[in-house]
């Protein structure tokens, strides 16, 4: 409407012509500078009720305005870009943080692995000496003598990844299931003979 009006004011055209001109448009093939809009402007407007606006494809900008908008449109994307890196910089010292703790938590895996075949193999040798009555010793045992009380829940991680260990890669340790004071509970026996043991020693 504002543009019909400005064109009655300015040619003093009436408005059967902008109707005429806005439907020679849409029929026309050529290309006139004019894009005709409807409501929904990714949908294609085929009829001159559905025009709710018109819009300009060669605009014409002065200097500052064209300056301005390039200044901004360059800003932009330095900001996006600046977002970005900064972005692939924070994942990458995550990345390194989650590697790190990942390798700190292998390596006290291993740590705990030797020290427990270490209380388990001593057990046996005490055993063979009379000095324990079993020959056998209980995993949470174990676990309560390798780990204080305020470290478990921490260490637990670790502690349940060295006893999958141990069950898939140490031959020289049985998890057996034994009646201990009234209770079923797990324990780990040491396999390997004595000899050799005290050899390794």
């Amino acid at each position: 409407m504002e543009a019909q009006e400005y064109i009655a004011n300015v040619t003093g055209s009436s408005s059967s012509r902008f109707e005429a001109a806005l439907t020679w448009i849409l029929s026309s093939n050529k290309d006139v500078g004019i894009w005709l809009k409807g409501e929904d402007s990714s949908e294609l407007v085929t009829t001159v009720d559905k025009v709710v606006c018109l819009e300009s494809a060669r605009p014409r900008m002065g200097i500052g305005c064209r300056l301005s908008r390039a200044l901004l449109t360059a800003v932009t994307h330095v900001l996006i870009f600046f977002w970005c890196l900064a972005f692939l910089w924070g994942l990458l010292i995550l990345l390194k943080y989650r590697w790190r703790k990942l390798e700190e938590e292998e390596q006290a895996m291993y740590e705990m692995v030797k020290k427990i075949i270490d209380v388990v193999q001593d057990h046996y040798v005490d055993w063979e000496q009379d000095m324990e009555r079993y020959p056998y010793v209980g995993i949470l045992h174990v676990r309560d003598s390798l780990i204080p009380p305020q470290s478990r829940r921490r260490m637990k991680r670790v502690w349940d990844r060295a006893v999958e260990f141990l069950a898939s890669n140490e031959s020289r340790i049985q998890t057996e299931s034994h009646r201990v004071a009234g209770e079923d509970m797990l324990v780990w026996r040491w396999t390997k003979p004595s000899s050799f043991s005290d050899s390794e020693r």
